[in-house]
């Protein structure tokens, strides 16, 4: 049997911004749901962080999650069955009140706040949802004597990074805890990565600009092999562009590719500058959603402006990290470090 996975769907990211909603439902009209009907896919699990906000979501993007996602599988005969992720649940310490319960409720689709074993053509899949005080025993319970040799959830395990090039998580819950299982699969982390026993499939989109360059998508569990494919989508966001003028010939660039794009031009070098505000005047006609320009790599060589510093700029996470490990306090700094990275991922939401 084979099984779509999905996960950290996020629906009402970046406050409720339609730019990134249609996105979004650009990949499920166009990508997610014809695989799953070309394929004959009646079964499809989603590992938590549905919506984006644990408090509230706009009428408008309910409408659009009701009428162009929840009545899809509906209208396909798709099973869904939703793992309740950190995302979806109004409280901090249980998954009692949460959004999927609300807005899409038990009909046709099953919601699991708590570990429950399923069933997939005889084959006993371990699900768990978000751990947290209210079903922490039972979680620990499913970790010791689960029967399954598959697991999927709504995981936070140390030693994987959350953003490709980012911090790696610590503080949470040891990748030995999960020795039971043959395999474990998991939403929660963006980035899709393993270690070849627990498997983070990661958004189906981009999200932030540390998704730029992290490919992204969905993938369908083989229940029979237990191979996993993934489907990549094809679809971006964010672009970013290096502009260089002693190297590069922009008489022929293409603008097209940034339309409906957010796009980032980091001026490396910049000797003609009649060429730069023709380049920069043709950009801005591209129909992009937004153009940053960024200008303080002046006092640098072309040839020393690498990826990694422009991105070293960008991952406050990382620095974060460190000024915390250099902090002379008595805290429990790992704690620390987690409201720290609760914080800058809602900080996020405030500015493109």
């Amino acid at each position: 049997m084979k099984i779509a996975i999905v996960t950290d769907t996020h629906f009402g990211a970046r406050n409720d911004n339609q730019n990134f909603n249609e996105y979004f439902y650009k990949f499920y009209e166009n990508i997610f749901f014809p695989t799953l009907k070309q394929r004959g896919i009646t079964t499809c699990v989603h590992m938590g962080d549905v919506v984006d906000r644990r408090k509230f979501i706009s009428y408008r993007i309910a409408n659009d999650f009701r009428k162009r996602f929840i009545a899809k599988f509906q209208q396909d005969a798709i099973d869904l069955h939703i793992i309740i992720g950190n995302h979806d649940t109004y409280y901090k310490n249980t998954n009692d009140v949460n959004s999927m319960e609300e807005l899409v409720g038990q009909d046709r689709f099953k919601i699991y706040t708590n570990p429950e074993v399923v069933e997939f053509d005889g084959v006993p899949i371990q699900f768990i949802p978000w751990i947290n005080s209210g079903n922490y025993d039972e979680s620990m319970a499913a970790l010791s004597r689960s029967p399954a040799q598959i697991a999927m959830g709504h995981l936070e395990i140390d030693g994987f990074e959350m953003h490709k090039g980012g911090h790696r998580h610590e503080g949470s819950y040891n990748a030995e805890m999960f020795r039971r299982f043959d395999i474990v699969m998991s939403g929660h982390f963006h980035h899709k990565s393993d270690d070849g026993h627990v498997y983070y499939l990661g958004t189906p989109y981009e999200l932030y600009w540390n998704d730029w360059q992290d490919p992204k998508g969905f993938h369908i569990f083989d229940t029979e092999t237990r191979e996993l494919e993934r489907i990549v989508n094809p679809y971006t966001l964010f672009e970013k562009i290096y502009y260089d003028d002693t190297s590069n010939d922009y008489s022929k660039h293409d603008f097209d590719k940034y339309k409906e794009k957010y796009v980032k031009l980091i001026v490396v070098n910049k000797k003609d500058l009649y060429v730069f505000d023709q380049f920069v005047d043709k950009l801005l006609k591209a129909d992009a959603h937004e153009v940053k320009i960024i200008e303080d790599f002046s006092d640098l060589d072309a040839e020393n402006v690498s990826d990694d510093i422009v991105e070293n700029t960008e991952d406050t996470m990382t620095l974060l990290s460190k000024y915390i490990d250099e902090l002379d306090v008595d805290l429990e700094k790992d704690r620390l470090k987690n409201k720290m990275r609760e914080l800058y991922t809602e900080a996020q939401d405030l500015e493109l």
